[in-house]
């Protein structure tokens, strides 16, 4: 003999149905925004490596010329292809190396020897060495000068005649830009050896803008 479904049965399998709809459009509408924030998070991430990379030089500047100041000498920082003892001085480098320099500036280049062991008396007198930031070489540097040399005031020797600029950017976040775009960054080292960081993006008058 047939028996009529309870009408509760009726409700807890109404119940069922409605509940496995909204989890299909709950994940439906999860996907969709995920995929529209996908390109932002991208560019937040593309724009963090410019930071850390010029964040990393402008550190190292200053910590050259705190050592020249420091020891009363001149001290070089220098950007290098690597850190290897196959190493060569770039103006595209994007990593560095400070080291102490001498009356015989031929014999502290680091130029082939950027792996010798850190000292400030066995030559090439290395002080410090930094590799990249970029774990995925996406992150450029272009700078007028491979390098600056410190003397104990902290100023650039020779005096430059115009301000050594390195510009990082970053070839997977597109054109630099001013809003939503790739933030490239600037480090500038004045004839006087003030350091800064900022945006050449941005319009004159900003506090950030270069």
């Amino acid at each position: 003999m047939l028996t009529k479904p309870s009408a509760l049965g009726d409700r807890a399998s109404l119940q069922a149905g409605v509940t496995l709809i909204e989890l299909i459009v709950s994940l439906v509408l999860v996907g969709i925004f995920l995929a529209m924030a996908a390109p932002s998070f991208s560019t937040w991430l593309q724009n963090s490596r410019i930071r850390n990379t010029a964040t990393s030089l402008s550190t190292g500047i200053q910590l050259a010329k705190a050592e020249a100041v420091a020891r009363n000498t001149a001290v070089r920082f220098q950007l290098t292809t690597s850190l290897t003892n196959t190493c060569a001085l770039s103006t595209s480098g994007t990593n560095w190396v400070i080291n102490v320099i001498g009356a015989n500036t031929a014999a502290d280049s680091v130029a082939n020897r950027c792996a010798s062991a850190p000292s400030d008396t066995v030559q090439p007198r290395i002080l410090h060495t930094k590799p990249s930031n970029d774990g995925n070489g996406t992150v450029q540097i272009a700078a007028n000068a491979s390098s600056v040399t410190f003397n104990s005031l902290g100023k650039p020797t020779p005096t430059p005649n115009a301000a050594i600029v390195l510009d990082v950017s970053n070839s997977a976040a597109g054109s630099c830009g001013t809003d939503g775009d790739a933030v490239c960054l600037r480090i500038v080292i004045t004839p006087s050896g003030q350091v800064r960081m900022c945006n050449p993006s941005l319009p004159s008058g900003d506090v950030q803008a270069c």
